[in-house]
């Protein structure tokens, strides 16, 4: 995408109209080709390439809930691939995440937010050569410390995400909120519906909360737009309630991806992927996706109906803007 390109795009999420860049832009990968982001420099530089094959132009690494000295190792791992362009950044999904709605982390690993450790892995990037190399820490609102989370990842430039949260709607609510004024930007939620209570009319919870402060404009939404995560009527109803400006199509792709049927491993915790579906050996959890960003886009289009132009949207120019990559 040119600098042109950019520039009118970014125009288009404000005044409504629709814009065509071109490159997908994925804030939320995890690996392909058998190899997970961080574990090594090869297979992290062969899962990238993979994405970019694809026609991903800007990359984010995600790493799973781990020790914090493997988030560490990991980080150092990635940091000279972001500093010379192969990725956009890190992302830390965990390890300040919810018990009850940990999914395919080990909740053996979790930990309350710790501002140390936020520190820790931010000078740990720097010191490899690529300060601000983390973009996005996502993290439950409702556990102790949490706002002083969110201060100390404003203050190194990493974009707090709503995410594996078993919170109500008001704390949601109230977060989103503070990070959305604090940063002077949307605020973002991790993959809406999964890793939070269904929506039910008596408790909206995290859903009511992100879909709401989407439609004002304080926060943007990440959906995996993969046919597993989210059903084909339930990404139309978000597009149809938010438009494309308030939605990152993301690809959540693990280890599996471009590979197929067989044992991986995410994180720390054994994968099994039968049918193209990656679930956890231990629950059953569904354990990230096996498809590329451009998987999602077609089956955003071919299955949910949504119009191309929003679709391309919400795969290039709108997970921009949530990062603050414009």
């Amino acid at each position: 995408m040119t600098d042109r390109e950019l520039e009118v795009a970014v125009a288009a999420l404000a005044d409504g109209t629709t814009a065509q860049p071109t490159g997908l832009v994925d804030i939320h990968c995890h690996g392909a080709l058998g190899a997970q982001f961080g574990d090594d420099s090869e297979g992290s530089r062969r899962a990238a390439a993979h994405h970019h094959a694809a026609g991903v132009t800007r990359l984010v690494a995600s790493l799973v809930t781990a020790p914090a000295a493997h988030l560490e190792a990991q980080v150092r791992v990635l940091a000279p691939l972001v500093a010379d362009g192969t990725l956009a950044g890190i992302h830390l999904e965990g390890p300040f995440i919810s018990h009850e709605r940990c999914g395919a982390h080990d909740p053996a690993l979790l930990l309350l937010p710790q501002v140390a450790l936020v520190e820790r892995l931010a000078d740990t990037a720097a010191s490899h050569g690529a300060p601000g190399a983390i973009r996005q820490l996502t993290y439950a609102p409702e556990l102790p410390g949490s706002l002083a989370l969110v201060r100390a990842c404003l203050q190194f430039g990493i974009r707090p995400a709503i995410g594996h949260t078993n919170a109500d709607a008001h704390v949601v609510d109230r977060a989103l909120r503070t990070i959305a004024d604090a940063q002077g930007a949307p605020a973002l939620v991790t993959h809406l519906f999964n890793g939070m209570p269904p929506l039910h009319h008596r408790a909206g919870g995290p859903v009511a909360a992100a879909l709401s402060a989407a439609r004002r404009g304080e926060a943007i939404v990440e959906l995996i737009a993969d046919g597993v995560h989210v059903a084909a009527e339930t990404t139309r109803m978000v597009f149809d309630l938010l438009g494309p400006h308030a939605i990152a199509l993301v690809s959540d792709a693990m280890a599996a991806t471009g590979l197929g049927d067989g044992s991986y491993r995410l994180g720390s915790l054994a994968v099994r992927v039968a049918g193209g579906i990656a679930r956890t050996e231990a629950t059953g959890s569904i354990a990230g996706s096996t498809a590329t960003l451009a998987d999602c886009v077609a089956w955003s289009v071919t299955h949910a109906g949504i119009d191309p132009r929003d679709a391309e949207l919400a795969a290039t120019v709108t997970p921009l803007v949530a990062l603050g990559l414009v």
